[in-house]
């Protein structure tokens, strides 16, 4: 297969690509909304400055992923959108084990049915935390 450069510029296109390659591809100040992704190996592609409002990510391999910078914009921030600033964040089906979450806003998580062995908030155990408090509620 020849690697060919292809540019386009001030124009709207609908592209149908099938059996190609894209690798070393950028998109800069680009509308792409609505965008179906199916088998596709995206290794070490870098989206930043983006509004991914509505996003759906289903059955991906993200080991060694980077997750950060990462929230509903506010009022006055160039992605604010009102129809989905007060929308959540939901992650279903997913496996975290081994992962980090340093220095987030998790006011009103909720975390249910979910296998929390080992997990530690600020180093204290879950279970341990759980634990204690249906000794405190059983007393109570």
């Amino acid at each position: 297969m020849q690697r060919e450069e292809v540019e386009i510029e001030n124009s709207w296109k609908v592209i149908l690509a099938k059996k190609a390659c894209f690798d070393d591809s950028k998109f800069i100040a680009t509308g792409a909304e609505n965008m179906y992704f199916e088998d596709v190996s995206l290794v070490g592609t870098k989206i930043t400055n983006a509004n991914l409002s509505d996003i759906e990510i289903d059955g991906a391999q993200m080991g060694g992923a980077y997750i950060h910078n990462i929230g509903v914009p506010k009022e006055g921030d160039v992605h604010y959108n009102p129809e989905t600033a007060g929308k959540t964040i939901r992650f279903e089906n997913c496996e975290l084990r081994g992962s980090r979450i340093t220095d987030c806003d998790l006011r009103n998580v909720e975390i249910s049915n979910c296998n929390l062995s080992g997990m530690k908030i600020n180093g204290v155990l879950v279970e341990e935390l759980l634990k204690a408090y249906g000794e405190i509620k059983a007393k109570g």
